[in-house]
């Protein structure tokens, strides 16, 4: 392992331990200002539980750039480019919007005037797309125009935003899911055919800051979470996935078309890994117009509500989300790193396997209602027979 490996990882760890260090810190100060999550008709959890994890996760973030600043690794980042400002004074800013709407509330639009401002701060300091691949006509480069890159990137940064926010509904999902979004990223960006972003650019430090905030904060935040992440941690961890993809394709430098990979891919980890929250916000979408229903409004048809339907523990439903999306990220990461053919093969079969046993659960549990709704409402018990 090459020394700018091991001080990324120091980094995550440096990160870790802030994190989990802050997290108690922050629960007091959630339950002073009363930022307390009270059980509901479409809440999932059963006991008041304070919210503003992120302030905990943004104190990681901070942790990462001290431990980055004091290593001679992150000299020539910090001295030749602005993005690591550039994506802490974003993160700031997001993380404020978020306090205001954990402890106040936010109306949906200011919400995203919160968002496009820590995106546009972005775009402000230098953190933006160059080009976009378009994959007709046998694959172009297309050099963007300053508005037309500040434009895309904001658009690209508010949808990751709102993907984490979107998947933030069971305990220790979207930490989870956002850990194992960057250690891919951080994977291909490194150890990818055609390198998009070295260990020692501001893309890999956020990385690796946001993989030690995420499982610090899991230490907490797992099933029975003793604190959620509310919007504060959510819009965080979304801002910087979103920055990092940006960051890596922004230094990748005059691709050819052919260079499929090195130009899309720092883009599609991170949205495919998100996938099951794109897809359901779509589906949420579609589903709240076709009834009449705004678009912000909530409810309780999420596709990890449905995995509670059919029988599966909150840690159960958590963690096939995070096999979907470690194979999804495998996927997409690993045929660059390997044999593509095998890759693939073992990924879908995986897959496959995965969503058999849904099925048989979903089969299992809708024969257990049919048998209580017959009236076959008798169970064993270890004394003999008696009712449930």
């Amino acid at each position: 392992m090459d020394q700018a490996l091991l001080d990324n990882l120091l980094i995550a760890v440096a990160s870790l331990l802030v994190t989990v260090l802050a997290t108690p810190v922050v629960k007091r100060i959630a339950h002073a200002v009363g930022a307390v999550k009270v059980p509901g008709d479409r809440h999932i959890h059963s006991t008041p539980t304070p919210e503003l994890g992120g302030l905990a996760m943004l104190g990681g973030l901070m942790g990462a750039y001290a431990v980055a600043n004091g290593l001679g690794t992150f000299d020539e980042l910090f001295r030749t480019t602005s993005e690591p400002e550039a994506i802490l004074l974003a993160a700031l800013v997001i993380v404020y919007v978020g306090l205001i709407d954990d402890t106040r509330g936010l109306t949906p639009a200011a919400k995203l005037a919160g968002q496009i401002l820590a995106a546009g701060t972005l775009v402000l300091f230098g953190v933006t797309l160059r080009f976009v691949y378009i994959p007709f006509g046998g694959g172009n480069i297309v050099s963007l125009s300053p508005d037309a890159a500040a434009l895309l990137t904001i658009v690209l940064v508010v949808a990751m935003i709102n993907a984490v926010n979107l998947v933030d509904g069971l305990d220790g999902l979207a930490a989870g899911i956002v850990a194992i979004a960057a250690i891919a990223l951080f994977a291909y960006s490194e150890l990818g055919p055609v390198p998009v972003a070295s260990a020692t650019s501001a893309a890999g430090l956020v990385l690796a800051a946001v993989t030690g905030a995420c499982v610090g904060f899991l230490f907490f935040n797992f099933n029975p979470a003793s604190i959620f992440m509310g919007d504060t941690g959510a819009m965080l961890l979304g801002l910087l996935m979103g920055a990092a993809g940006v960051s890596a394709i922004g230094n990748t430098v005059a691709p050819t078309s052919t260079d499929f990979f090195a130009v899309s891919v720092p883009a599609l980890i991170p949205a495919l890994v998100l996938a099951v929250p794109f897809i359901d916000t779509v589906l949420a979408i579609v589903r709240r117009v076709s009834s009449g229903q705004s678009i912000a409004a909530a409810d309780k048809k999420h596709l990890h509500h449905r995995l509670l339907e059919l029988g599966h523990s909150q840690r159960r439903a958590v963690l096939v989300l995070y096999s979907c999306s470690a194979l999804l990220a495998a996927a997409v990461v690993g045929p660059s790193l390997g044999d593509p053919t095998l890759v693939l093969s073992v990924t879908g079969g995986l897959f496959i396997l995965l969503v058999l046993a849904l099925l048989v659960q979903g089969w299992r549990t809708n024969r257990r209602e049919k048998a209580v709704e017959s009236g076959d409402n008798v169970v064993r018990h270890p004394t003999g027979v008696g009712p449930r």
